[in-house]
């Protein structure tokens, strides 16, 4: 290409990278597709690079490339590959003064060239794996060199670490094991050796080039240390349990990076600057302390975590560059890591404990005090104590670990931090942390074991703030001229000490508690419930949604620990409720509970989070651990009470006139759950309790049916009344997991009201927000739970049940294809989810056990084959994307899937060669999900297709009359090309062999002739599990093979 090509070409940057139109933008994105794609792309981008210019365009070219070389279809020729990898550092070294997006954008095509031909030879050689002598020209030249060789290792090291969704995992695992165990060390050392010089010279940070070098050796070292080393791919979510699984090898290495890591001097620089630096040197640290406890002995270890201590003390005595978050964030990190990678017993005996604890405690209380900075860090520093706390039972050191003194004060600091917080929160209008529940959650638990620690102290602190709080509340309330504002924070402080309390009263769990602990909890329960009494008597006026919410975790906390079987009913808490509030036994404590409840369903219907949560704790007390639990309910007078009332005008969140969602009533579901299991209780076979107890939903089904038989009813009406009657519905089915009972409900609800739940399918099966009950509701009528639904020898019911299941399916099929394309943003709702439901009903009834499917094409019934016919056609009408993506359509398809697969292949084979072909593709992909679930259900659902296949083959070789013709397309290719398999298994076999070193060819194929030694050609159980156990023997040897492969020196000591 000519120069005159250059500028479209940069017209085409610019709109890329400077335009704010989005439709420009948007075109300009289509271009780059196209101009990517072209045969021309590579020697256009060349040009881009040489005479470009702008950055942009330079930018433009290095990301083409990327995209180029990172193509799985029609890949680029090593040569070629070969060529863009030595042009890039030239380049690189050539144009040290690069744009520094463009460097990043080089650097990164250079990382991912490396990566994807990392096992790419030529003449025997692994050409894209000379890394270290890739940078050293850069590293022996100026600074601005020095810092581009060190960004390429740090880059390269990251891009190896990262797995891409477009290669295969186990591509990517081979790729990482082999870098770890051929170049990682090195670069480590590198790295140590670099830094080491730096840390020896009065570095200039003002100098930005010194400053970056700094920066960039940091960010190496961090990568090497952040390494997948064994293939965990750990979550980082899960930072807590994060282990550093360093190679034994490494251990001097480490010794000597943490011995001058530490103290890397920052003499000179403005602030800003040095607070980058500490970022990087603090990461490093936190790496440094998650490394794995077995890579030392116990000296060792005693004198590694004698540094990092040191060099946590130092840092606490100068805490210069901790005001900065980000620095305050890592360090936090650094000290929650140190509990959870090493014991409180050594933690003692390190020198200077007593000043060091000390100073993580003040620490510690500074930062709770200062709760507005850094909030997100808090959860690190109170993991620390929660840790230390609870080791305080087991420590054997006689060394005085002084938790006795300090756990207290980082108690008080956080609850009387958090009372203080609600006064400036609400005068300031900041955002409330109680808003978060997940936060306040997490907190809590973890307070809950610190509280426990010296439990007798924060037994008093709680009661003196409760008993003040409490007083000034009951004051302002009483006073004719007490503003809002004064009351709202007073309510503001009760709710962050009732969550407290029911998280103390919690942790219990984590302690062998005493009757002295037990009585102060009996305190801390009796404040509550006598503030409960005094907000109820309120709610008339006015209530604190807040202070409910906390009212339903201390409930939920005080059910977990004092209710069941527990705790003795001797225990010294009940003896404490019996004084003060006259509760003298466990039922009489059940009876406030669920006063509480119908309480709050009676004046806090219309609030979703209290009803659902009010709704949580009916349903933990109805699973009813133990049975006694459950009798004792329903013997209180509140219980049957809501058993014979359960209508809108006593709880109104019932309701279906009011202007909430129509997802909003799932509650309903809850609700009827749990009333579902009282009522089985003393239900027995007693038909007019059950009667009795279904009128209210009698009288809506009625008043639906009645509304659908006329040509103008009210259609919002129709459809609150069917979503709340079928959510209802759903949870008595659901609760209802007896014989007995269970048919009861299906004799009510069959044949009467059927063609109700039918007829709603028809109207609105594009509506998903009245379908999804519906369907949902079917699929828990058809769930074959715990044989429930078993019918006499003379009932047609279960052939019956299932044609209303097939005409739901195909009618709700049907109509939903008629909507034609979905936007992505709505296909799961619109589409996907009804599916996905239609698919769980499907699987449900084809392995419930009580239809014979076979009689269906004997009498001529096209009930099952119009299910299944719809199912494909469903099946077809989603892309093989969406079944993975979406994780409760694929678990739904590929558990549907192992039940068609293993009782009907006859439908499965006569289906044609484009749809047999779609659900071996779907398999083939499923094999490699991360859900186990769909992983196994794939492995069996290929299992049973080829059992099938083999079976047919080997009768259609026996001289036998032929069996009843069917449509076997399957048979028929395998009958046509019976080599197929077994010259696939060769072709793999071979390609395997050949692909690894020629020493190594023999006994790979050895393995492959192992693993069929003594297999007989049948299926019998016995010749399954001889293969199965040569299987094992194939994969250990494999695995042994692979490890001692010539490109490594140190796989075998992982974790020696």
């Amino acid at each position: 290409p000519s120069d005159h090509q250059l500028p479209p070409l940069e017209i085409l940057c610019k709109q890329l990278y400077e335009t704010t139109d989005t439709a420009v933008r948007h075109q300009a994105e289509k271009a780059l597709v196209e101009f990517t794609n072209s045969p021309d792309c590579l020697s256009k981008c060349q040009l881009l690079l040489e005479r470009g210019s702008s950055s942009y365009s330079q930018l433009l070219a290095a990301t083409c490339l990327s995209k180029l070389v990172s193509r799985t279809s029609n890949p680029l020729p090593l040569e070629q590959r070969i060529d863009i990898r030595n042009y890039v550092l030239n380049y690189l070294a050539t144009r040290p003064k690069l744009a520094a997006f463009v460097t990043q954008a080089l650097i990164q095509l250079y990382a991912r060239i490396t990566k994807l031909g990392w096992f790419d030879c030529q003449k025997d050689d692994y050409v894209f794996r000379n890394v270290i002598a890739d940078v050293t020209r850069f590293l022996q030249d100026s600074v601005e060199h020095c810092i581009i060789g060190v960004t390429i290792l740090s880059q390269l090291t990251n891009e190896i670490n990262q797995a891409d969704t477009t290669h295969p995992l186990t591509k990517h695992r081979k790729i990482a094991s082999s870098f770890r165990d051929s170049s990682l060390f090195d670069i480590f050392t590198l790295s140590c050796n670099l830094l080491k010089q730096a840390s020896g010279k009065n570095l200039n940070l003002n100098d930005e080039s010194q400053h970056g070098l700094l920066m960039q050796l940091l960010k190496l070292s961090y990568n090497c240390l952040n390494y997948d080393f064994i293939g965990t791919s750990t979550d980082e979510s899960s930072d807590d349990l994060c282990t550093v699984q360093i190679p034994t090898s490494w251990r001097s290495a480490v010794f000597q990076f943490i011995s001058f890591h530490p103290s890397i001097p920052l003499p000179t620089g403005n602030f800003t600057v040095r607070v980058c630096v500490w970022v990087q040197v603090l990461s490093c640290l936190v790496q440094i302390a998650s490394v794995r406890r077995s890579l030392f002995n116990n000296a060792e270890r005693a004198k590694f975590l004698s540094h990092l201590v040191d060099g946590v003390k130092r840092i606490l005595a100068n805490p210069q560059c901790l005001p900065d978050p980000n620095n305050y964030h890592e360090f936090c990190r650094l000290l929650a890591r140190l509990k959870s990678n090493y014991q409180l017993g050594e933690l003692v005996k390190v020198e200077n404990y007593p000043e060091v604890i000390r100073l993580i405690a003040n620490f510690t209380v500074t930062s709770l005090q200062h709760w507005e900075f850094a909030p997100n860090s808090v959860h690190y520093l109170l993991s620390l104590w929660q840790r230390l706390a609870a080791s305080v039972p087991y420590v054997k050191a006689t060394e005085p670990h002084l938790l006795e003194t300090y756990t207290p004060e980082v108690t008080k600091a956080y609850i009387t931090s958090r009372l203080e917080s609600v006064h400036v929160i609400l005068r300031d209008g900041l955002e409330d942390p109680l808003d978060d529940a997940g936060l306040v959650q997490q907190q809590l638990d973890q307070l809950s074991t610190i509280g426990r620690c010296e439990y007798e102290k924060t037994c008093a602190l709680l009661v003196q703030l409760f008993d003040q709080a409490a007083q000034t509340y009951q004051e302002l309330l009483q006073s004719t001229n007490s503003s809002a504002m004064d009351i709202t924070v007073q309510e503001g402080r009760l709710t962050w000490l009732v969550y407290i309390i029911g998280a103390v009263i919690g942790g219990r769990v984590s302690f062998a508690s005493t009757d002295e602990q037990d009585a102060m909890d009996g305190e801390l329960v009796c404040r509550v419930l006598q503030l409960m009494n005094l907000t109820d008597s309120r709610l008339a006026q006015a209530g604190n949604e807040r202070l409910e919410l906390a009212m339903l975790s201390f409930f939920e906390q005080f059910r977990k620990i004092y209710i069941g079987d527990q705790v003795q009913k001797s225990s010294k808490l009940y003896r404490r409720l019996s004084e003060v509030l006259g509760l003298n036994d466990e039922t009489m404590v059940l009876s406030v509970f669920i006063g509480k409840i119908i309480t709050n369903l009676k004046y806090w219907g219309q609030c979703e989070p209290i009803t659902s949560k009010t709704l949580q704790l009916l349903n933990d007390l109805s699973l009813g651990y133990p049975s006694c639990l459950v009798r004792k309910l329903v013997k209180l007078s509140a219980v049957q009470f809501m058993l014979n009332n359960h209508t809108s005008e006593h709880f109104s969140f019932l309701g279906v006139n009011n202007q909430s969602n129509l997802s909003d009533m799932r509650c309903r579901t809850t609700f009827y759950t749990a009333l579902g299991r009282l009522l089985m209780v003393d239900l027995g076979e007693d038909e007019d309790q059950f009667e009795q107890f279904m009128l209210p939903l009698t009288a809506a089904f009625e008043a639906v049916a009645q509304m659908l038989s006329t040509n103008t009813f009210n259609e919002q009406e129709a459809k609150r009344t069917l979503v709340g009657l079928v959510r209802d519905l759903r949870g008595i089915a659901f609760a209802f997991n007896a014989k007995t009972s269970f048919m009861m409900l299906f004799d009510w609800i069959y044949p009467t009201y059927m063609p109700i739940l039918q007829r709603a399918i028809e109207l609105w099966y594009h509506d998903p927000a009245c379908t999804t009950p519906v369907l949902k509701l079917m699929a828990e009528l058809v769930h074959n739970r715990s044989q429930r639904l078993q019918f006499d020898v003379s009932s047609p019911n279960g052939i019956l049940l299932f044609r209303e299941t097939s005409k739901m399916i195909t009618t709700y099929g049907n109509r939903i294809l008629t909507l034609g394309e979905v936007p992505k943003d709505q296909v799961y709702g619109v589409k996907l989810k009804g599916v996905s439901v239609c698919f769980a009903m499907l699987k449900a009834v084809l392995s419930g056990n009580y239809v014979n499917f076979g009689v269906f094409r004997l009498y001529g019934d096209d009930a099952l084959d119009n299910a299944l016919q719809t199912f494909i056609k469903l099946l077809l009408s989603i892309p093989h994307s969406d079944l993975l993506d979406y994780p409760k359509l694929s678990q739904s398809f590929y558990s549907l899937l192992e039940v068609l697969t293993q009782d009907h292949m006859n439908f499965i084979a006569s289906l044609e060669p484009h749809v047999v072909m779609y659900i071996l593709s779907s398999i083939s992909e499923g094999l490699t999900a991360l859900d186990t679930m769909v992983c196994t259900g794939c492995c069996s659902s290929l299992d049973h297709i080829v059992t099938y296949l083999f079976k047919q083959l080997s009768r259609s070789t026996k001289k036998r009359p032929a069996p009843m013709a069917t449509d076997d397309r399957f048979l028929h290719i395998m009958q046509q090309h019976p080599e197929m398999i077994q010259q696939y298994f060769a072709d793999l076999r071979n390609s395997i062999v050949n692909s690894q070193p020629p020493e190594k060819q023999q006994a790979m194929h050895l393995c492959f002739e192992n693993l069929m030694e003594g297999i007989e050609r049948n299926l019998l159980t016995k010749n399954r599990d001889r293969f199965t156990q040569n299987l094992s023997v194939f994969r250990r040897e494999v695995n042994d093979s692979m490890k001692n492969s010539t490109y490594g020196v140190n796989s075998n000591d992982m974790m020696s």
